[in-house]
């Protein structure tokens, strides 16, 4: 058998279970966003009608769409720098504390990590909560209610996400500098080189593989998310003003039985996270021709 073709076998079990959890849904989601697709044609009632772009059309026409898209793009943004700052910074700081310590950090790291998102979201709205939350009392608010105001809200859940995501950009960076050579570090050090510039001039640039990843898994977990915001705005907030795209996908799919339109949403949403991530991997393959 030609060489060129045995990659190719290895790779035949996986492609074929991504074709099936991942292109068939994406296959559906496209074919479903061009009919109206309602609870009559679920149950069976009425037969699916195409329309063409006409969801498209709706979508596109619909103010709240632009208002929502808007925030989300803001708060994703926002938790993506947050989460790599808080990710970076206890990575580095792993690095300088003694083994004890450093063990504690990463099981309290990691337990954030595994809390299921609907359990951290209900821990956080306990915490924040303006009649027993322990939050208020300390900061002496009163009975504020973080979430009836559309910035307090989306800072809480931002909170929230930051808790729940910087684990994983952690432990990421932190065993990428533990790969760094020490002599690099300390040659670096010897130069009169401060920790910040060892970060930005050494270490960044030797990471950059790895942040990366970090990076783009960030913007897609960060860019839909649902859970949080759902549990902890009770549904997107007062009159939708916590929605994000997620969250509007799902009222226009589910609450309001307009599959197609929700439909359409999730591939928007979907063009959106791929036209990011190839953006973004143009731009470091640049960067890194011409350094």
């Amino acid at each position: 058998m030609s060489g060129g073709w045995t990659p190719w076998l290895y790779l035949a079990p996986a492609l074929v279970v991504l074709g099936g959890l991942l292109v068939y849904p994406i296959y559906q989601l496209g074919l479903i966003s061009f009919f109206q697709y309602t609870q009559a044609q679920v149950s069976g009632g009425e037969p699916a009608t195409f329309e063409g772009f006409g969801n498209y059309t709706e979508l596109f026409g619909d103010p709240q769409f632009w208002q929502v898209l808007l925030a989300t793009v803001l708060f994703a943004v926002a938790c993506v720098v947050s989460t790599l700052a808080v990710g970076c910074a206890l990575a580095v700081l792993l690095t300088r504390v003694r083994a004890v310590p450093r063990l504690a950090l990463m099981l309290a790291a990691l337990g954030a990590w595994a809390t299921p998102a609907v359990t951290g979201s209900t821990v956080w709205l306990f915490l924040f909560d303006p009649d027993f939350g322990p939050v208020n009392r300390v900061l002496g608010l009163g009975d504020h209610s973080w979430t009836y105001g559309r910035l307090s809200a989306f800072l809480l859940v931002l909170l929230e996400v930051v808790w729940c995501s910087f684990p994983f950009v952690m432990v990421t960076v932190y065993a990428g500098i533990r790969a760094v050579p020490t002599e690099v570090l300390e040659a670096a050090s010897l130069d009169g080189a401060s920790q910040w510039r060892i970060w930005r001039s050494v270490l960044a640039p030797m990471l950059r593989p790895i942040l990366v990843v970090v990076t783009i898994q960030s913007v897609i977990w960060d860019f839909k998310v649902f859970t949080q915001i759902y549990v902890m705005t009770n549904g997107g907030g007062i009159a939708g003003q916590s929605l994000v795209l997620n969250v509007y996908a799902y009222q226009q799919a589910f609450a309001s039985s307009q599959y197609g339109l929700g439909s359409a949403i999730g591939v928007v949403m979907l063009l959106i996270l791929l036209a990011v991530t190839l953006v973004y991997l143009r731009l470091l393959r640049r960067q890194g021709e011409e350094l």
